[in-house]
């Protein structure tokens, strides 16, 4: 029901909405496990592999219920995940770069 009030499947782009949402979704968990986590050597690179599982998880739960979705948009839906994984550590090492605070716990 959500999907068909967010972006209703009249408009030509409602599957590119629906990505871009989950992209951004998954910049708020990949922002949170960065800091959940702390420090690493290699923060973006970790975001994008956690957060891509995190998203694997969530396409494997929905395979289990019945989703006829198919490996390829379960792929591409994975992918999604670490784009937002990566987008998030990105953004925070751009931010701590510039010498402004990021905010830990």
């Amino acid at each position: 029901m959500v999907y068909e009030i967010t972006s209703p499947p009249s408009w030509s782009w409602h599957v590119l909405l629906r990505k871009a949402y989950s992209v951004a979704a998954f910049a708020v968990v990949g922002s949170l496990a960065g800091r959940a986590l702390g420090p690493s050597k290699r923060p973006v690179l970790r975001s994008t592999l956690v957060v891509a599982a995190y998203s694997a998880t969530i396409e494997s739960v929905q395979w289990l219920q019945g989703s006829k979705e198919g490996f390829g948009w379960n792929a591409f839906d994975i992918g999604c995940g670490g784009l937002g994984g990566w987008l998030a550590a990105a953004i925070d090492t751009a931010v701590r770069s510039r010498g402004l605070p990021v905010p830990r716990r």
